[in-house]
């Protein structure tokens, strides 16, 4: 199967070296990125350099794309994938809460999403327990400070970050709000919705807290068949704080399970 990333940034070029370096059943044919000619030199040591390609272009050459851009992005990514009929394999649950409608899109089209959500734990077990009967799902999401900045929320709410020296509580809502009000930080909450409760029922809190190193997520799920309370403590990327190094391999574990003979998880 052929596989297109969409962004090439910290998460779309790890994804990119995995790519070249084999994953049997894929071939990477092409990237998107703002800067071409950056993009290319990021390659310079691929076995098979791609072409880089416009967004809106990736679908013609791909069977996958990999959804690797900035939030803002998302849309540009997934309609044409979608009206094409191709998979999308997303990080972005904050994306989809945004833009529910690609669900339909699929839908009409014979397109298909995937969420890769390896950044957190624990979400076979809620997919499994929203069979049932779900009471409670919350998210306490940890990070330092100088993660969040940027965030709409934060310069929206004028929250100095730099003047919080203990760990303090940041925001409390719904994963939706949560997704809308830091879309860069917490699309593990949007996830957790999606895959529980929905996202207007799961509840988040985020926390900046100077004393963390990792990005911390603790989830507790009350429902009838199990009670649960996990804790994940991603490590950070160096060159993006804000995202996980995590969470570039959950893309490449996603897109190796498309073809791989044993998948394991539901």
């Amino acid at each position: 199967m052929r596989v297109a990333i969409a962004g090439f940034g910290t998460i779309g070029r790890v994804v990119g070296r995995a790519l070249d370096r084999g994953i049997e059943g894929l071939e990477l044919v092409a990237v998107s990125a703002r800067d071409a000619d950056k993009a290319k030199r990021a390659m310079s040591g691929y076995a098979k350099p791609v072409p880089v390609l416009p967004l809106a272009r990736l679908a013609e050459v791909a069977d996958i794309i990999a959804e690797c851009a900035p939030a803002a992005a998302f849309s540009e990514t997934a309609v044409p994938a979608l009206t094409a009929g191709r998979i999308l394999v997303t990080v972005s649950g904050a994306g989809l809460l945004a833009h529910p409608e690609v669900v339909d899109l699929a839908r009409r089209h014979g397109g298909r999403i995937i969420l890769a959500t390896g950044a957190l734990v624990g979400l076979d077990m809620v997919r499994a327990a929203a069979e049932g009967t779900i009471a409670e799902v919350r998210i306490v999401t940890r990070k330092h400070p100088r993660t969040l900045a940027g965030a709409p929320y934060v310069e929206q709410n004028r929250i100095d970050l730099d003047a919080i020296r203990t760990a303090t509580r940041v925001f409390e809502g719904s994963a939706r709000e949560g997704a809308a009000a830091f879309p860069a930080n917490v699309n593990v909450a949007a996830a957790l919705g999606l895959a529980g409760i929905g996202p207007d029922a799961t509840r988040l809190e985020v926390w900046a807290d100077p004393a963390m190193t990792t990005n911390r997520h603790t989830v507790i799920v009350k429902s009838d068949s199990a009670q649960v309370e996990m804790t994940i403590d991603n490590v950070p990327s160096e060159e993006n704080p804000r995202t996980g190094k995590i969470t570039a391999l959950s893309m490449i574990a996603a897109l190796r399970g498309l073809t791989a003979p044993l998948r394991v998880g539901t």
